[in-house]
């Protein structure tokens, strides 16, 4: 099987990487690519917005399938292009991915499914805003309602800085605040079936301590020790079942992967928010446990046959992934230095711990940073304590001038708490 990912992100680099080792996938490309994918996959130059570029590109390779990692191409209707052509598509339709794409209609989607979720208002002008802000008080929750790469929610006990936010948008939605803990939680879906992925969490905030600004994310982990063992099953049935089967109705099919951000809190499961792809960290840890071929999954979900496919099978490993960021990430990153130690990572610390690229690209026979978050440092291990050990000690044969990253990704959780 010939497999066309779109993307060029650590994502992307997760999902080549574990495609590369599918015994099915006789040829494997990359649109556009970074660094670290050219070692697994052919790279090919296309402009991942392009619906019609990208589908001239699978069927000039010949591509069993295609596979949509970033959620803008999704939103853009890229996914629609390709099927039109005729190929199989992992990802979701331009209308059924507005689950990501408007958090107002996500919301509409929630409440028509009775999926629990944060109380909220729509607001589009700055009367509607203060109005909003009052009803809910601090802790304040305001979200961009379009896409923002991960950076277009304010959580703040500043009143002035959570009006600024919702005043800089065209239309915000504002919510209540969901105590406890997050979770992601992943399923594969055709529309009908919905087959669900193991939990993990991410770490949002920038600094150590969840201090700091909101970013794409700075690590994650799984699996998540302290998580009901029922929580999986509970999510399927309240979350991810009436979601995929409230887009059916409505003509609206989502093919793809649905993604379930949850807040584990004193009052039950809550869904802070869907996406309509695999999520940057959290797919990292998660294919790093997956023991199943991927390729047949995905081909399963784009061709409507997943509820023929046998379980899903999961190494009993724990995985952690730590994300390197560039100097003065998230607010306007430096790019363009260069990053040595790869090449003693892989001779030292594989195959148990590995990287992965995100904002990497090559200049000359060097590697250098080409993006706000440049790396994805990944380790398994028996337990999280050991997965976090072998991680870190990945992490710090990586030289990047002025690079940061989290010191504390899986602490509690391997401490037990």
């Amino acid at each position: 099987m010939k497999v066309l990912v779109i993307g060029g992100g650590a994502r992307e680099h997760a999902l080549c990487r574990s495609l590369s080792l599918d015994p099915d996938v006789s040829a494997l490309y990359c649109a556009p690519g970074n660094a670290g994918i050219a070692e697994v996959a052919e790279l090919r130059p296309v402009d991942a917005l392009d619906g019609g570029a990208v589908a001239a590109l699978a069927t000039e390779l010949g591509a069993a399938l295609v596979v949509v990692g970033p959620e803008a191409p999704l939103v853009a209707g890229v996914a629609d292009a390709v099927r039109a052509a005729g190929i199989p598509v992992f990802g979701p339709s331009a209308e059924a991915a507005q689950l990501e794409g408007s958090k107002a209609f996500a919301k509409d989607v929630m409440a028509a499914a009775g999926v629990p979720t944060a109380r909220s208002y729509v607001c589009t002008t700055p009367e509607e805003v203060d109005e909003a802000l009052d009803a809910f008080g601090a802790p304040y929750v305001v979200k961009d309602d379009g896409l923002a790469a991960g950076k277009g929610v304010v959580v703040t006990e500043d009143l002035a800085a959570a009006r600024a936010h919702a005043l800089g948008c065209d239309r915000v939605v504002i919510e209540e605040y969901l105590d406890g803990p997050e979770v992601s939680l992943f399923a594969i879906t055709d529309g009908v079936t919905v087959v669900p992925l193991q939990p993990a969490q991410d770490f949002k905030r920038a600094l150590d301590g969840d201090q700091g600004p909101n970013t794409g994310g700075m690590g994650a982990y799984s699996p998540l020790p302290w998580a009901d063992p029922k929580l999986v099953d509970e999510v399927m049935e309240l979350v991810l079942q009436p979601t995929v089967d409230e887009l059916r109705r409505r003509g609206t099919p989502f093919s793809g992967l649905l993604y379930a951000g949850l807040a584990i809190t004193s009052r039950g499961t809550r869904v802070i928010e869907f996406n309509a792809r695999f999520g940057d960290p959290e797919t990292q840890v998660v294919l790093a446990r997956l023991r199943t071929p991927l390729a047949g999954v995905l081909l399963g979900a784009a061709t409507g046959t997943l509820d023929a496919l046998p379980p899903l099978a999961w190494r009993e490993d724990a995985a952690v992934t730590v994300v390197i960021a560039s100097h003065n990430y998230p607010e306007t990153p430096r790019t363009g230095d260069p990053i040595e130690g790869l090449a003693e990572v892989a001779a030292e610390d594989g195959p148990d711990a590995y990287v992965l690229h995100a904002g990497t690209r090559h200049e000359g026979d060097a590697v250098v940073s080409a993006g706000g978050r440049v790396l994805s440092v990944t380790a398994t291990g028996s337990d999280l304590a050991q997965a976090r050990e072998k991680a870190y000690k990945a992490v710090a044969r990586i030289r990047l001038d002025g690079s940061q990253h989290r010191t504390d990704i899986a602490a509690k959780a391997a401490e037990g708490r």
